[in-house]
């Protein structure tokens, strides 16, 4: 299945939550426990409130008429969450559970 939303989600996401001018910033957003760096956990909340705010009616699925150009496959809340958890997992390049202001602004793996 296409995962068309990702992409556009990823970048609503951060644009809709907040003007960020550097990675520190970002960090600090998205770092809701204050302690540095940023867990899958912190990410995954940060990267699905475009989600949430795309969902319409609340059914925890993006229909097509939901998704940016009023197209593409719908993608339910649980599928983006996945694909999430991935980039996040790609970013990490040290694997060690957690994102740093470096890898938050390392080009996508």
């Amino acid at each position: 299945m296409r995962r068309f939303s990702c992409a556009t989600l990823l970048v609503l996401a951060a644009a809709a939550q907040a003007q960020v001018t550097d990675t520190g910033t970002y960090l600090q957003r998205m770092d809701a426990d204050g302690d540095g760096k940023v867990s899958v956990e912190e990410y995954v909340q940060w990267m699905l409130y475009a989600f949430d705010r795309m969902d319409r009616n609340g059914d925890g699925v993006l229909s097509a008429d939901e998704l940016p150009g009023g197209k593409g496959r719908p993608i339910t809340r649980e599928q983006q969450r996945q694909t999430i958890v991935e980039r996040f997992h790609k970013q990490d390049a040290n694997g060690d559970g957690f994102l740093s202001a470096k890898e938050l602004s390392a080009p996508p793996r």
